[in-house]
């Protein structure tokens, strides 16, 4: 069994990222990355204060617009459409969830494509349906095709199941492991937490990507031997036995699945680490296209 080390691959991306950033700054330009949180929610405060870090340690120049819980619709698309006027802010990010009175749909939409570096806006969409390699991808499913190339992970001709159906990870995963090219041409089946006989699904999957988010939703039973697993899954379950009272797994029971796995990511420390560095991955591309 092969533990996928998404750190070191993340880090591996990173050092790209930044040999990136000193290229283009030789011809005066810089990255720039806008991330804005609205609300007080501690999970998405670290994400947001761990993207920023990231930004600051490569030279990104970054904008963090942290507004509060109550913020209206409206001035949410104010600070948006700011954003989207300013020269040296080339991705806009506006952290996931928002509080319940914003339409997360219409934040979407007002991030001018060129600048939704998180992949989901609706063109950018229709250009990875459409294999058009100008778009952004989102960043998670990127970051697990980054793993599989990384650990030489055929993806030619086997099947994969993928478990979750959101656009965020689940469909973006398909399409990008479906598409014909290196790096695809798989025959993919998208499941979920309703799929009838998903253990029947899974264990004919060479490669699985879980992403339902539910904690250790799948099993031994759902793996097949010699299966690669990707484990998408983030979840907080209590554990008195730590300081922070709990502890982070995954979508996958790890310790029921590992002996038959031929290669598995671990949570934490798997596909999260590759999630920040995609991400600035893609502000680089956004970049480079006002030059």
């Amino acid at each position: 069994m092969q533990l996928i080390d998404g750190k070191a691959v993340s880090e591996k991306v990173l050092e790209e990222c930044s040999a990136e950033i000193e290229k283009i700054g030789r011809k005066g330009k810089i990255p720039g990355l806008a991330v804005v949180l609205v609300g007080n929610d501690p999970a998405s405060k670290a994400y947001v204060g761990s993207k920023v870090r990231t930004c600051e340690k490569l030279g990104v120049h970054s904008l963090k617009i942290e507004l509060p819980e109550e913020t209206s619709q409206e001035r949410l698309l104010q600070v948006i459409d700011e954003l989207n006027q300013d020269s040296k802010i080339h991705g806009i990010l506006v952290q996931s969830p928002p509080p319940s009175q914003i339409d997360e749909s219409a934040v979407v939409l007002a991030i001018k494509p060129e600048k939704d570096v998180d992949g989901f806006h609706p063109e950018n969409v229709a250009k990875l349906t459409l294999e058009d390699s100008s778009g952004f991808v989102p960043c998670t499913p990127l970051g697990c095709l980054r793993l599989l190339q990384e650990y030489n992970v055929e993806t030619n001709g086997v099947d994969v199941v993928v478990v979750g159906r959101s656009m965020i990870v689940g469909k973006s995963m398909a399409l990008l492991l479906m598409s014909n090219n290196s790096s695809g041409n798989s025959t993919v089946t998208v499941a979920h937490s309703r799929t009838k006989n998903l253990e029947s699904v899974c264990s004919r999957a060479d490669i699985i990507i879980a992403a339902v988010g539910r904690p250790h939703f799948l099993t031994d039973e759902h793996i097949s031997e010699g299966a690669v697993v990707i484990d998408v899954g983030i979840n907080r379950l209590e554990d008195k036995n730590s300081k922070k009272g709990y502890k982070l797994v995954g979508d996958v029971d790890f310790d029921s699945v590992v002996d038959k796995c031929k290669a598995i990511t671990p949570v934490p420390g798997g596909v999260g680490p590759m999630t920040i560095a995609m991400l600035i991955s893609n502000t680089i591309k956004a970049c480079k296209r006002t030059m």
